[in-house]
């Protein structure tokens, strides 16, 4: 220990004359405004948050996709129910997730390039990555 500070170290704590201790969260406070790392915190969850990247799908695949849409739209009077894998693109940073969906199907739209299912949803063609093939009231997928 410095031998410069031995004759203070035993000194009382000084307290001002006329004023009130101030607690230590009211003193945590007044320096709250210069915190230089504002949203730091947030900016590190978002960053560590994982995405999927889009699948490349092969010619054969979006062929499949292709034919199980039109035989789809062919059978859409009897609300065939449809197992869909869409990609959903991530809206603050690059990729996305993945999401089933099985549902009957009750519309697609060509001119907008979307089928609508029976809760609501609406998947876009283009974010189609695969369709599972579904049996209900005598409605069967088949490739031609």
């Amino acid at each position: 220990m410095n031998e410069r500070y031995r004759s203070i170290l035993d000194l009382p704590h000084h307290v001002a004359d006329g004023r009130k201790h101030m607690s230590l969260g009211d003193r945590a406070a007044q320096f709250a405004p210069f915190a230089a790392l504002t949203g730091y915190d947030d900016a590190v969850r978002e960053t560590a948050r994982l995405t999927d990247s889009r699948p490349e799908l092969m010619e054969d695949e979006k062929r499949e996709i292709d034919s199980y849409l039109k035989i789809l739209k062919i059978g859409i009077s009897a609300r065939p129910r449809a197992g869909i894998t869409y990609f959903v693109p991530d809206g603050k940073k690059e990729g996305g997730k993945l999401v089933d969906i099985i549902a009957p199907a009750v519309k697609i739209k060509e001119d907008e390039g979307v089928i609508v299912f029976e809760n609501g949803a609406s998947v876009r063609f283009s974010n189609i990555v695969s369709i599972l093939p579904a049996v209900e009231d005598g409605f069967e997928f088949e490739l031609y």
